[in-house]
C-alpha cells in the first residue's frame, strides 16, 4: 500500500502508528479533516488478517467521522482509531494506558469515544491518560453508552425517511424488518413497537433474537431471508454492505433505513436504490445520534439538550432527500454534498480571513 498517496488521494491530514511493545498496543490514528474543528471518532479494536487491512479501515472510518460530523452540524472534524487485536483475548489495563499517552500527546486535535470492540470500561481506563475521550462513565458526570441515543436518532431518521416514501411519517402498521438485534437496534425496536409498527428480526445471536420475540411480539427469520422479507421498511442494523449485487434483486421494502455503517457496499449499489426508487437514508446522516450525544460532553453533558439536537436527525434526513428528488442525484451523493458544502464553506472563510489579516500586517 501507498500510503501517502491513499492519504493524498481523500486529503488526510495525519495518520499515527502507535505502538507499546510491553502492552502488546499495535494502534493507527487517522486524523480525516480538522476544519469545522478537533477530530472526534471511535476506537475499534478488530482482528485484522493484516496491517494494511487496518490502514484501509481506520483511513475509511475516518473520512466516514468527517462527513458524519459535518453533516449532524457539529463543530468536529474526522477521525478513527483502530487497535490490532483481539477484544476477547488481548485487552489489558496498560494497552488502554499507553493508548491514552498517545491520544494526550496530540494535544486535543483528536478526540476518542468506543466503537466496535472497545468499551465504556476501555474508555475510562484512557481517562486516566488524558482528558481527550468522550462516552466515559456517567460517574464521571459523562453520558455513557452511546446506543440509546443511536437509535434514538435512527427511529427519528426512519420516520423522516417513511414521509418521503408514503406521504406519511407514521410507522403505525408499517412491517420493519431489522437486521441485527444488538444494543443499539434493540431499542430501535423499542421505539417501532411502541408506535405500533410490525418487526421482522434477524441476528446470529439466537439469545438477543428471542428477546426481541419476546419483549415485542417481533417475528423471527433466519439471517439469509431478512433482506427478501415482505416489509416496508429494511433496518440494517448489523453487518456493513448489506446492500449490494445479490440483495438488491430481492429487496422488497420501499425504505431502506438502520444503524449499520457502510450499508452500501460500493457507490454503485446507492445509484440503483435510486433507480429502483426505493427511498435511502444514509448512514452516517441517520446513525449519527451517538456521536451528537457524546459530542454534547464537550461542553458538560446534558441529556435533554443532546436528544434535542439528536431529534434533528429527521431534518438532516428530509434535507437530502428533497436535495436528491430536486437535483436527481441518490440519497448518499446528496448527503456528501451537503458535509462538502459545510467543510469547503468553512476553509474559504479561513482561507479569507487569513489572507485579510496577512494584508493589513503587510500594510503596517
Amino acid at each position: 500500500m501507498e500510503l501517502f498517496a491513499a492519504m493524498e488521494r481523500d486529503d488526510y491530514e495525519e495518520v499515527l502508528f502507535c505502538q507499546d511493545k510491553a502492552s502488546g498496543l499495535k494502534a493507527i490514528i487517522a486524523i480525516h479533516d480538522t476544519t469545522l474543528g478537533p477530530a472526534l471518532g471511535g476506537t475499534r479494536m478488530w482482528t485484522y488478517a493484516t496491517e494494511e487491512e487496518a490502514v484501509v479501515d481506520a483511513l475509511r472510518l475516518a473520512k466516514g467521522m468527517t462527513y458524519k460530523n459535518a453533516v449532524a452540524g457539529l463543530n468536529l472534524g474526522g477521525g478513527k482509531t483502530v487497535i490490532i487485536g483481539d477484544p476477547q483475548k488481548d485487552k489489558n489495563e496498560a494497552m488502554f494506558r499507553a493508548f491514552g499517552r498517545y491520544i494526550q500527546g496530540l494535544n486535543g486535535r483528536y478526540i476518542t469515544a468506543e466503537d466496535v470492540g472497545t468499551t465504556e470500561e476501555d474508555m475510562d481506563i484512557i481517562h486516566q491518560e488524558t482528558d481527550f475521550v468522550t462516552g466515559i462513565s456517567a460517574t464521571y458526570g459523562s453520558s455513557g453508552n452511546p446506543s440509546p441515543a443511536t437509535a434514538f436518532g435512527v427511529y427519528q431518521g426512519m420516520k423522516a425517511a417513511a414521509k418521503a416514501a408514503f406521504g406519511s411519517d407514521s410507522l403505525t402498521g408499517r412491517t420493519v424488518a431489522v437486521q441485527g438485534v444488538g444494543n443499539v437496534s434493540f431499542t430501535l425496536c423499542k421505539y417501532l413497537h411502541e408506535e405500533g409498527a410490525r418487526l421482522i428480526v434477524t441476528d446470529i445471536n439466537k439469545e438477543a433474537v428471542s428477546r426481541a420475540v419476546e419483549a415485542y411480539g417481533a417475528t423471527a427469520v433466519d439471517p439469509g431471508e431478512i433482506i427478501g422479507a415482505d416489509c416496508d421498511i429494511y433496518a440494517p442494523c448489523a453487518l456493513g454492505a448489506t446492500i449490494n449485487d445479490e440483495s438488491l434483486p430481492l429487496l422488497r421494502a420501499k425504505v431502506v433505513a438502520g444503524a449499520a455503517n457502510n450499508q452500501l457496499k460500493e457507490p454503485r449499489h446507492g445509484d440503483a436504490l435510486h433507480e429502483m426508487g426505493i427511498v435511502y437514508a444514509p448512514d452516517y446522516v441517520i446513525n449519527a445520534g451517538g456521536v451528537i450525544n457524546i459530542a454534547d460532553e464537550l461542553n458538560g453533558y446534558n441529556k435533554e439538550r443532546a436528544f434535542k439536537q439528536i431529534a434533528k436527525i429527521y431534518d438532516s434526513i428530509t434535507r437530502v432527500l428533497e436535495i436528491s428528488q430536486l437535483s436527481g442525484i441518490p440519497a448518499y451523493a446528496a448527503a456528501d454534498q451537503l458535509a462538502e458544502e459545510r467543510i469547503s464553506l468553512l476553509r474559504n472563510s479561513r482561507s479569507t480571513f487569513l489572507r485579510n489579516g496577512q494584508h493589513a500586517l503587510s500594510r503596517r
